[in-house]
């Protein structure tokens, strides 16, 4: 049996998670250098319910037109949620194609799903986005690289403007496109963020205080940029109310990203407004901390439960099953491991992938196991039933024998034979047996119909049984219990004591004797299972010595002792789904409780029964 389980999310909790304030400021134009570590947070984000159920044609059709996007415009989380639905549509037929092969007389050990078309489909078409947006991510880190270039550069030549000083009002409308040109430049590789952004406020920082540019354009632009720092930190601030950590972390990110491109305020006011952007970056940075710890520790909870599971299965002795009663009870304890393990999350990523393997390792060992077993078993029912078969070739070679006591000997010989040949596949075994007791009963009528010479008894004693019957009709509700029960009993002796009937009218006359006892042990409380025993015993005493009768008789009680015991089981598994918590529930589960020992009851009289023919034999 296969089990399966999603890859583990990318853990990125043991990245620096704090803001890193810059060097400190050696004039008013110094800017900040803060520095907000990237942090892949895909695997704690939960996957979103779909608000309407999607089907694989639909799914499939959203895939082929996102693969037709451009790279940039291909979105992970719309893809992942894609594929999950694709899956759950996808588990549901297979339990359906298992329940259907299950059905047919499969064994569920032997399901193996067939080739899928639309999965094999998705795979494609997951494959082409996977390499368009590879391809897209190839094409940022070129273009990153490309932007570090060109903001180097213009650090290079504001450094070199900075030390011309005497050119300051010439050179001043060049400072302001080449820090324009530096904000529109767009990002660079995480690694060299922090430097460049340092140089960059240095050398920003020497233009405006060493070269004394006109103060009424420098106040001007810290003026501005004071109004713009003002609205990142109201940002900042709000996003401690932000329900979802991650999307807080993000957008934090974006506006440290911000507040970098902006250029510097008043000396004086500098570290107030930094300290309070960075006590709010403070108070995101704690919440997503605490995101991660608490997964941490749900993670560690699983890896113990985990390997507890693990420890528990590899424990099973299931290489000395010996019986299939053995295998199913082990193969429910196998099938609640994997029921659970699917109810847990994922462990730490160093060892959730290690423990699944261990987990699938013994499972699979297991249902190899029981896989080989019952090849074995069903090439066993196969020679079973080759020599049945024989057995019904021997006994319809006899059939049409006149030597009637040889071939009787014969044939009750084979019929004891039979009975030491074990079990056949059910899908043979009432075609082989039926054959077999046609051959029998074919010799059987011929010889009693020629050695009938009681069939004036025999009306005789159908007369004395149908007056039997009309003297049960006969009593009524009004007649005395004790007095009914005992003449009951009275006339169930002599039915007893009355010899054989005409073989046409056996099972007439007993279905209407039966069902009108079967009224009066109702109407009476009297107990049923003593006096079906009483006329059972009764039965097998006329019978006397005709073994191929007492056999016959027998087969058929072992048949249905065995359709009973496979009723008790279905029953008794079918207990563990009931909801006890619910009214409903509780009802139900005392009618499945009751059915269940009224089969225990019918057991224990069958097997009785089977023991009584078994002296006679």
């Amino acid at each position: 049996m296969e089990l399966r389980e999603q890859s583990q999310p990318v853990d990125n909790t043991d990245q620096d998670l704090t803001l890193n304030e810059g060097a400190p400021e050696a004039s008013a134009e110094v800017e900040e250098s803060i520095t907000v570590e990237s942090v892949d947070t895909e695997d704690a984000e939960a996957v979103e319910e779909a608000d309407k159920q999607l089907t694989k044609e639909e799914i499939l059709s959203t895939l082929e037109a996102i693969g037709s996007r451009e790279g940039s415009e291909i979105v992970r989380e719309e893809v992942t949620r894609l594929k999950q639905y694709f899956y759950a549509i996808r588990k549901t037929e297979l339990a359906a194609e298992k329940q259907a092969f299950i059905e047919r007389g499969n064994e569920e050990a032997a399901f193996a799903p067939l080739h899928n078309a639309d999965e094999e489909r998705m795979h494609q078409l997951l494959d082409v986005i996977k390499a368009k947006k590879a391809g897209y991510l190839a094409e940022i880190e070129a273009q990153q690289k490309a932007n570090l270039e060109k903001k180097l550069a213009i650090i290079d030549e504001l450094g070199k403007m900075a030390e011309d000083t005497d050119n300051v009002n010439r050179l001043f409308p060049r400072f302001r496109e080449l820090s324009q040109e530096f904000k529109d430049t767009g990002d660079v590789p995480p690694t060299d963020t922090t430097d460049l952004y340092r140089n960059y406020s240095a050398a920003v920082e020497r233009f405006y205080d060493q070269l004394k540019i006109n103060k009424d354009l420098r106040d001007y632009d810290f003026k501005k940029n004071l109004e713009q720092k003002n609205l990142l930190l109201s940002e900042a601030e709000k996003l401690a109310e932000e329900p979802d950590v991650i999307l807080a972390f993000r957008r934090l990110q974006e506006l440290h990203d911000k507040w970098r491109e902006t250029g510097p305020v008043a000396k004086e006011i500098r570290e107030e407004i930094w300290n309070k952007f960075k006590d709010a970056s403070a108070t995101v940075n704690k919440r997503y901390q605490a995101f991660f710890e608490e997964r941490k520790a749900r993670e560690r909870e699983n890896e113990e439960k985990k390997t507890a599971i693990c420890e528990h299965i590899e424990a099973l002795d299931f290489d000395n099953l010996k019986n299939v009663s053995g295998w199913d009870q082990m193969t429910k304890q196998i099938l609640s491991a994997q029921e659970e393990w699917k109810k847990l999350g994922f462990a730490s990523k160093k060892v959730n992938n290690t423990l699944f393997a261990r987990f699938r390792e013994t499972c699979d060992r297991f249902f190899a196991k029981k896989a080989e077993y019952f090849k074995n078993m069903r090439d066993t029912h196969a020679a079973n039933l080759a020599k049945k078969e024989a057995l019904c070739e021997k006994a319809e070679s006899l059939k049409e024998s006149s030597d009637w006591k040889k071939t009787a000997d014969q044939l009750v010989a084979l019929q004891k034979e039979w009975k030491t040949v074990g079990p056949v596949d059910k899908k043979h075994s009432d075609n082989v047996w039926q054959r077999f007791q046609e051959a029998c009963d074919y010799f059987f009528d011929r010889r009693k119909k020629a050695t009938s010479g009681v069939r004036k008894t025999e009306q005789a004693n159908l007369k004395q049984k149908n007056e039997i019957i009309e003297k049960l009709k006969a009593i009524t509700d009004d007649t005395d219990r004790t007095e009914a029960v005992a003449l009951v009993r009275s006339l169930i002796a002599e039915w007893q004591n009355t010899g054989h009937v005409p073989f046409k009218d056996k099972d007439k006359v007993y279905d209407a004797y039966k069902a009108v006892l079967d009224s009066l042990y109702d109407r009476f409380d009297i107990k049923e299972t003593k006096a079906n025993m009483s006329n059972f015993a009764q039965s097998i005493n006329d019978i006397g010595n005709d073994e191929n009768r007492l056999y016959r008789e027998r087969e058929r009680l072992v048949r249905t002792f065995e359709a009973k015991r496979n009723e008790l089981k279905t029953y008794e598994n079918n207990m563990g789904f009931f909801n006890v918590k619910s009214k409903d529930g509780n009802s139900l589960l005392r009618d499945m409780e009751r059915k269940i020992q009224r089969i225990k009851d019918d057991l224990a009289t069958l097997e009785e029964k089977i023991k009584l023919i078994d002296s006679k034999l």
